[in-house]
């Protein structure tokens, strides 16, 4: 089945952006593809430790040089102006992400709203943003200011390029600080489309916001161990999370990593069945299993494992799977060749850790040269599986058997992984005891995958450190001041 087609939106090689001018660098421009054709659609300037360096010293200059950090209103109306840009620019924005993420249309046009969302938010709080006064003896006054940090290095991953993107930068800008972006290779083309929303506003001083493209570790690494950059926001693997950490100490600059997840949903035999397999399906393929908080292991209780392995089962395979861009695709492509054939591997090796009730397929046939993986279900008796223990990204997920409460958590925190998770049960009692006992960030009760501006979040274990969204992600951006001032008796 085939529906309206959103055509790609004209856009030229992505450049990089250094001290309010967009430039290209020594670089030949590298390609940029479809992943669901493999088809070339644009091209994007590398970067290099050069354009790193340059971005940083613009980034510092404007930090130091400028009143950005002491103007609120100022910053309050640039993250506006931004957030009714994208909104005005939304649905090219979404038809890019098709294109080049392979993320479904529906999917892309919330990313995009969830974007300005963050933006709106942050303009918001940046007129709050106060300090308080003690007077701690008569005579004595102290000042408690918070500030912002200084440059910050944001560097954002492909699965969700916009939203995460902003999830970081507006808090940044928020809280005074100025930013260098470094984009994930694979989605520099909705990068460079997503900063245009920023760059031109009028009153953004030159080097406030800075971006250069992937051009290997090189830039990341730059970024991570300048002097100049304060503080590393980044989201990702825990592993490369683990190498910007040990790479950040030296300089004891701040991190925040929003790292990996194997995210639990547990059902319970009381829950509304069909109610749940709905939203299990739509959480674990929100842009094809490649997000860390996806559903990628569903904790069934026994009493009704058959029940619902059945359902899930019907229900991935009943999905209608192409490109982003075509209207009718439920389920898109995962980010490339190159993951699908790792993700391959895995179900290579599946069958010697579980039964694979519903295995994926290539949809070489339709779409040569694309990256498409239909979904799998794979039921594990054993924790210790590979299946269960690593972060698979994709659309392969787990279903596990428990047999009451205590199993269901000992379930849930037999992973190294602490990011988030669901419970599904008419109890509420139950969903509140559960909840509160599980080790995760994050716990949804009935729902998966409801992410807002206004709501934190923070990984446990190796999923992460700091928090993002919500009014306290400032923090990693602030730094807190004491001024005493002694001013006498009369």
């Amino acid at each position: 089945m085939t529906g309206t087609l959103h055509p790609l939106p004209a856009v030229g090689p992505a450049r990089h952006l250094i001290a309010g001018a967009w430039v290209t660098g020594d670089t030949t421009p590298a390609p940029s593809f479809d992943p669901a054709t493999g088809t070339v659609i644009g091209h994007y300037h590398p970067g290099d430790v050069a354009l790193a360096e340059a971005a940083i010293a613009a980034a510092r200059r404007a930090f130091d040089g400028t009143d950005w950090a002491s103007a609120p209103r100022l910053r309050a109306s640039v993250l506006n102006r931004c957030a009714a840009n994208l909104t005005a620019r939304a649905e090219e924005l979404a038809a890019l992400i098709a294109h080049e993420n392979g993320k479904p249309m529906l999917q892309a046009r919330r990313e995009v709203a969830a974007a300005a969302s963050e933006v709106s938010y942050y303009a918001g709080l940046c007129r709050t943003l106060a300090g308080r006064v003690l007077e701690p003896e008569p005579g004595q006054y102290s000042l408690i200011a918070k500030e912002a940090v200084g440059v910050a290095a944001v560097i954002v991953p492909w699965n969700a390029p916009v939203t995460l993107l902003f999830r970081s930068l507006a808090a940044a800008l928020a809280a005074g600080c100025t930013a260098v972006v470094k984009p994930a290779a694979q989605t520099s083309l909705i990068n460079a489309f997503a900063l245009e929303c920023l760059a031109g506003i009028d009153g953004l001083p030159p080097g406030v916001v800075n971006s250069v493209n992937d051009g290997g570790v090189a830039v990341s690494e730059c970024l991570v161990a300048s002097p100049d950059v304060d503080v590393v926001s980044f989201t990702g693997s825990s592993a490369v999370g683990k190498r910007i950490m040990a790479a950040a100490a030296p300089s004891l600059k701040r991190v925040s990593l929003e790292l990996g997840g194997k995210t639990p949903a547990i059902v319970f035999a009381d829950a509304d069945l069909d109610k749940a397999a709905d939203e299990l399906i739509r959480a674990a393929l929100v842009n094809c299993g490649q997000q860390c908080v996806a559903a990628s292991r569903f904790l069934v209780q026994r009493d009704c494992f058959e029940t619902m392995a059945d359902r899930l089962a019907a229900r991935f395979a009943a999905l209608r799977i192409g490109p982003g861009y075509d209207a009718a695709s439920q389920v898109g492509a995962v980010i490339d060749r190159a993951n699908r054939d790792r993700l391959e591997g895995w179900l290579d090796r599946a069958a010697g850790e579980g039964e694979i009730l519903l295995r994926g397929r290539r949809l070489d046939d339709r779409f040569p040269g694309g990256a498409f993986l239909s979904p799998s279900l794979v039921a594990v008796r054993n924790p210790a599986s590979s299946l269960v223990q690593e972060e698979l990204f994709g659309p392969i997920v787990s279903i596990e058997p428990f047999d009451d409460e205590a199993g269901a958590l000992a379930l849930a925190h037999a992973t190294r992984y602490g990011l988030a998770a669901s419970v599904f049960t008419r109890d509420l009692a139950r969903a509140m005891r559960v909840a509160r006992r599980l080790k995760t960030g994050t716990v949804w009760l009935n729902a998966h995958g409801r992410l807002i501006a206004e709501a934190e979040m923070e990984g446990f274990g190796e999923s992460g450190i700091g928090r993002l969204h919500g009014a306290d992600a400032l923090g990693e951006f602030l730094q807190t001041k004491h001024i005493y001032l002694p001013f006498g008796e009369a």
